[in-house]
């Protein structure tokens, strides 16, 4: 098994190519990257900009240059040296009415008689497999020659599995051995061919055996593998899963916490509550999982409830409801797991729970148990992630992925206990701070931090903003500030998309499917009116008074995490500031010439100015990641150093092997305080050099005082000896 020392996630659409990122294998070999991290690359949805709507698993796809652009590239990277990493989608493909997807073609000609319809989760008793469709909408040629049954929107006789709540994606039966080599044949072929050295696993949470498929592709792969799975906040992965870790939600959680000051929480608390906002965050999530599974996963919720043994329809309804909505985490895996089914079938108040648990637990394989587990993780995804972190926005900081937004901020001692644990149980797991699903890129994150530290003059402003500007819908106004300050400068159109957007997921006065166009004309109005009026200069003069100290963010978090235990993955474009939101904002063309230019000048020796350039963080980056591909052997280990002095709680650090990683933490407080003064970093012996300004540690003894030692930047990489 070959680990990466790093990986650099790329996001191929038809306007980025495989030949596209041929042009750029170069630039990710001089920036110090390990491995190339593709997404999916097998042929899906004409048009689609994320891959994840697979059409066939057995080729690669043709808008981004098919078979010949594809073993090209892998030349090209194995040629730099470098590993490639795959995105592999095990749970779902694309079922739009139409025939890019031969498979599901063949069901709806031939409904159970087809030879794919056990490839697809379907429900065949009712004989036909019933599709999301209007029936005005069939055409007689469809009722003629299809066994389709359709039916009206808004009815719930669904029967087979989605990827969530998206009808157009059908789930797979991965589980089944002859899919299993269906779908993966073609990937396992890339990485028995050396093309493919490591495997990153989409949503495990919705296969009917997670457990069973990671053992299954380890075992048939032999690459490094890891799973996007979103982990409570002291959950761990299976013991039985043969994985090197997540894809590093937990990680992103951990280290962009540390630099948010618990001591605003009051603050913005009393603004929220001022403001109308909700701020019981266990209410908010309680009644968002309620409200998705009694409406937009009423389906699955009916499906399960058919196979409980239990005479009341309708109770047996409220009692698969309840469960999914009150599990801790996201889903268990019984046996594993069983403390959190446990704890569901505890909170829920049905009568009929108790009739449940009793069948889950005598048959935890049957097909009760594995729907009611694999649906459980849709409810608390779609409850949680797409509706409470758009309802709960007293500080939308913590409001990410695998976040907890009831935690507010990591203190420096949970930190360094979790890296150590990372270290000692999942050195090889990847770490992330900007994904493609991250509701907010990580310096958007890092520059909202420092609000944390001056929650009431930020209040203050928002008051005088919101009296000119308001929202009429309080949790998308707080928001609205919140984002508007994290990403600024931005365009009116990105503003508008995202709030649209946000509107529609948090369901309060306007969704996806019932709308209302009174109010969502007002939110389209509100960025317009918002930047061409006499608000946008004091937004502008109180971002002027914050982008420094974000930048510090920035640069401590990026530090960290590109040196703390895990596999470190760095998000396209994000080696320089990007103030990007959720998607698709996040997943516009990434400009690599800037990137290149700024590298080479870095590469000559260049020591950039912290700027709006980015450059810094370009020099981290590119500093950080070439020392973990040239000597691995530094990165074992984790141990804190705790620094001494009257500003010692704005230092973070700790050491590995011979590497020691310093970074500030809440600047404005550093700053109010008059700056470091006598506090030193008290260091291993030896002689020490920071890679990141090529200088000696200054001082003659073990104890560098760190107003010298961060005066250039507000970060240090040491090393002992000369470099």
């Amino acid at each position: 098994m070959s680990v990466p020392s790093s990986t650099y996630r790329i996001q191929f659409t038809p306007d980025f190519t495989f030949a596209d990122a041929e042009a750029v294998v170069d630039y990710l070999d001089a920036l110090g990257a390990g491995a190339l991290y593709a997404s999916p690359l097998l042929e899906a949805v004409p048009g689609s900009t994320h891959g994840y709507d697979v059409t066939d698993p057995t080729r690669a796809r043709d808008e981004l240059g098919g078979e010949a652009g594809r073993v090209a590239l892998s030349k090209a990277v194995r040629g730099a040296g470098l590993g490639f990493v795959l995105d592999v989608v095990p749970n779902h493909m694309a079922v739009d009415h139409d025939d890019a997807n031969a498979w599901w073609w063949d069901v709806l000609r031939h409904g159970r008689e087809s030879r794919y319809a056990h490839y697809f989760d379907v429900d065949w008793d009712s004989g036909k497999l019933l599709l999301p469709f209007a029936a005005d909408e069939a055409s007689e040629e469809e009722h003629e020659h299809y066994r389709l049954a359709f039916w009206r929107r808004g009815n719930t006789e669904l029967n087979y599995r989605r990827f969530f709540d998206i009808t157009t994606l059908a789930g797979v039966r991965v589980e089944d051995p002859e899919v299993f080599e269906a779908t993966h044949g073609e990937l396992l072929r890339w990485v028995a061919a050396g093309e493919v050295t490591g495997l990153r696993v989409d949503h495990p949470d919705g296969l009917a055996d997670p457990g069973g498929y990671v053992r299954r592709l380890k075992e048939r792969s032999g690459a490094w593998l890891v799973v996007e799975k979103i982990l409570g906040v002291d959950e761990a992965l299976p013991a039985s899963w043969p994985a090197e870790g997540t894809t590093g939600y937990d990680a992103l959680r951990e280290v962009c916490g540390l630099f948010v000051d618990p001591a605003g929480e009051e603050g913005f608390t009393a603004l929220a509550r001022e403001l109308g906002v909700p701020v019981d965050f266990a209410v908010v999530e309680h009644e968002s999982r309620e409200l998705v599974a009694g409406t937009i996963l009423r389906a699955e919720v009916r499906r399960i409830a058919a196979l409980l043994r239990h005479p009341d329809r309708d109770e047996a309804e409220r009692a698969v409801a309840e469960v999914m909505v009150n599990f801790p985490v996201y889903r268990s895996y019984l046996p594993e797991g069983l403390e959190a089914w446990e704890a569901a079938v505890a909170r829920a108040a049905s009568p009929a729970a108790r009739a449940l648990d009793e069948q889950v637990r005598a048959d935890p394989g049957g097909e009760l148990a594995t729907r009611i587990q694999q649906t459980s993780g849709m409810v608390v995804a779609k409850g949680t992630e797409d509706t409470a972190f758009y309802r709960y926005t007293r500080f939308v900081a913590l409001n990410e992925v695998g976040g907890a937004p009831d935690r507010f901020g990591v203190p420096p001692e949970e930190f360094h206990r979790r890296a150590a644990l990372r270290e000692s149980g999942a050195p090889h797991g990847m770490t992330a701070l900007s994904t493609h699903d991250t509701k907010r890129s990580e310096d958007v994150r890092a520059r909202l931090a420092v609000l944390a530290e001056m929650p009431d003059e930020f209040a203050a402003h928002v008051r005088r903003w919101t009296a000119e500007h308001p929202i009429d819908e309080p949790s998308l106004n707080a928001l609205a500030w919140q984002s508007l300050v994290g990403a600024w400068p931005i365009t009116a159109d990105r503003m508008r998309d995202y709030l649209d957007k946000a509107a529609k997921e948090s369901k309060v006065r306007t969704t996806w499917t019932d709308h209302d166009e009174e109010f969502e004309a007002a939110v389209a109005a509100w960025p317009d009116r918002v930047l061409d009026g006499p608000v946008a200069a004091d937004v502008a003069a109180f971002v002027d008074r914050v982008v420094g100290h974000g930048w510090s963010n920035a640069l401590g978090q990026k530090l960290v995490q590109l040196t703390a235990p895990g596999v470190p993955d760095v998000y396209q474009g994000t080696e320089l500031w990007d103030l990007s939101l959720v998607d698709p904002d996040n997943r516009r063309p990434v400009d690599y010439e800037v990137r290149r230019r700024l590298l080479r000048r870095i590469e000559e020796g260049w020591l950039p100015e912290v700027d709006d350039s980015g450059a810094a963080k370009l020099l981290v980056v590119h500093r950080a990641l070439r020392l973990r591909r040239e000597r691995p052997e530094l990165f074992r280990g984790y141990r804190p150093l705790p620094a001494a002095g009257p500003a010692a709680p704005h230092a973070v650090a700790f050491e590995r092997t011979g590497v020691v990683a310093v970074a500030t933490r809440l600047p404005v407080g550093l700053a109010n305080a008059g700056g470091w003064g006598d506090t030193v970093l008290p260091l291993p012996a030896g002689e020490w050099t920071d890679v990141l300004t090529s200088r000696p540690v200054p001082g003659s003894t073990s104890s560098p005082r760190l107003a010298e030692l961060l005066d250039r930047y507000p970060v240090a990489l040491l090393v002992r000896g000369d470099l």
